[in-house]
């Protein structure tokens, strides 16, 4: 009883820290913290910024400050586990602007209290979910992996698929119409090669159809209607290259769009050449206009550093299921010495977001690939200081109302994709990127896999996993290892 008496004098002592605690040290400094959430824009509808400090210390304390709702949180080992119902009432009332956070530690001498540090909460939400696979960040060797969802206003996060349940297979670009979740689709490779497509409350399976000239799908892109998608076809390599860790490049390359009712494949002579490499698809928001990158065919990967994407474009008919017959250059690879990849408009139309790099298609391991924002109606350009770093910055998505981004960075490490997520303002106003948060800070210390094609959702997909299994068991009439243990 004298014990948890003595504790308890000690925490009060302590909680006075930010208030009449005998500070006897005010540091001109920010705390380290991990993950950095110091001066962030963040939605009000997103999980509690639950952080470690860098510096270790027994006892630390943290003040949470805004002028109609304030709150403190005392730690014993330096990691701040946020209370949910607090942290949405601050979220709450700060909307539209911006709270403090102030941090003290326990010295020998009483107490240091670090300099205080901003965190803005713009009006704009999120949305309410995200999607992404966990992988290996191997070279050539994978086992486990999965397709997953995360709720961004808690720390949720449920399976959407593991390929445990079709012997290990490879499960891989998942994407989303518009951010419905009720229209999804997503590769599997291996021995049960096909798209998955869940789409009006049914799973499909399209397979490769040499009578329709259909062949494996690659890079998918909805069409906003949700009648069409865009797809490359890719021959692709995987080999280690001198200046990389691991280099993916294509040997020929192609874009169709494929008309979901009718199974046919939809191609003009500006998407489908033997001398120019085309990947990468999307569709503008009104679904009239197609985006692609395109490269003239090098020997690879002896030329590899020649290969560059320009950003081109061609019209689209959605009633006569056809294409113009001009294309537009947005992106000159040859007058910019860069190449570009993973195109995608914002859903209002105002932007372009895309990766730039030195050369080639596939810039995860590029330390030089940087975020670029095309302004689409003065069609200039500008790589996004704020959003980069000094690694890799390569896939990346829109939420549906154009303000938010979520993008993969190895800027922790160097070695695994990490989930940052940032703000961009109507008028093009960057916030600072924060990593996507976690119930514990040493969630991505000890995670041993990369999060890849992070994107988002606006709400939960419904569809069980089983189903999709038991359907490409029919398609393909196999029994699964394991699959009458799944549940």
């Amino acid at each position: 009883m004298k014990n948890l008496c003595f504790c308890f004098f000690l925490i009060i002592s302590f909680l006075s820290c930010s208030g009449n605690f005998n500070i006897t040290e005010h540091s001109e400094t920010y705390p380290e913290l991990f993950p950095d959430y110091i001066n962030t824009t963040i939605p009000p509808n997103i999980a509690p910024l639950n952080f470690s400090l860098q510096e270790k210390n027994d006892d630390a304390l943290v003040k949470f400050e805004h002028k109609d709702f304030t709150f403190q949180i005392y730690s014993t080992d330096g990691t701040f586990d946020i209370p949910l119902k607090k942290w949405k009432r601050l979220l709450q009332v700060a909307s539209g602007n911006e709270f403090s956070v102030t941090v003290c530690v326990k010295t020998d001498k009483g107490g240091k209290e670090y300099a205080p540090f901003k965190i803005n909460v713009a009006r704009e939400p999120i949305d309410s979910y995200i999607a992404y696979r966990l992988i290996d960040p191997g070279y050539s060797l994978w086992n486990e992996m999965g397709i997953y969802q995360r709720e961004l206003s808690s720390f949720k996060e449920t399976v959407l698929y593991e390929n445990k349940l079709t012997q290990n297979n490879c499960v891989n670009c998942h994407s989303f119409c518009q951010q419905d979740p009720s229209q999804m689709l997503f590769h599997m490779r291996g021995n049960h090669a096909g798209t998955i497509l869940i789409q009006e409350g049914e799973i499909k399976i399209i397979q490769p159809d040499a009578k329709k000239n259909i062949p494996s799908l690659v890079y998918p892109y909805w069409h906003p209607s949700g009648q069409f998608i865009a797809f490359s076809t890719n021959k692709t390599t995987q080999d280690f290259h001198p200046t990389q860790r691991v280099e993916v490049f294509d040997h020929s390359s192609d874009v169709f769009v494929y008309d979901i009712k009718r199974n046919e494949r939809l191609s003009t002579p500006f998407l489908d050449s033997k001398n120019n490499m085309e990947t990468f698809p999307s569709f503008s928001p009104d679904g009239k206009t197609l985006y692609f990158c395109t490269a003239q065919a090098q020997p690879v990967p002896d030329s590899i550093n020649r290969l560059k994407y320009n950003l081109c474009s061609v019209s689209f008919d959605i009633n006569s299921r056809s294409f113009g017959n001009q294309i537009d250059t947005l992106f000159n690879a040859e007058k910019e010495n860069k190449s570009i990849s993973f195109p995608r408009v914002s859903p209002d139309g105002k932007y372009l977001l895309c990766t730039v790099s030195g050369y080639g298609t596939f810039p995860i391991w590029h330390k030089d690939a940087d975020l670029y924002l095309v302004d689409m109606n003065t069609k200039q350009g500008r790589f996004l200081k704020t959003f980069n770093s000094n690694d890799t910055e390569s896939y990346h998505s829109w939420s549906s109302n154009s303000r938010w981004v979520i993008f993969s960075s190895r800027r922790i490490d160097g070695l695994y994709t990490r989930p940052f997520i940032a703000y961009l303002s109507e008028d093009g106003m960057e916030g600072k990127p924060f990593l996507l948060p976690q119930k514990d800070p040493s969630y991505y210390t000890l995670l041993m896999k990369s999060f890849n094609i992070p994107e988002f959702c606006t709400d939960k997909v419904t569809f069980s996993q089983v189903d999709i299994m038991q359907k490409v068991k029919e398609e393909t009439d196999t029994k699964f290892i394991g699959e009458n243990s799944v549940n």
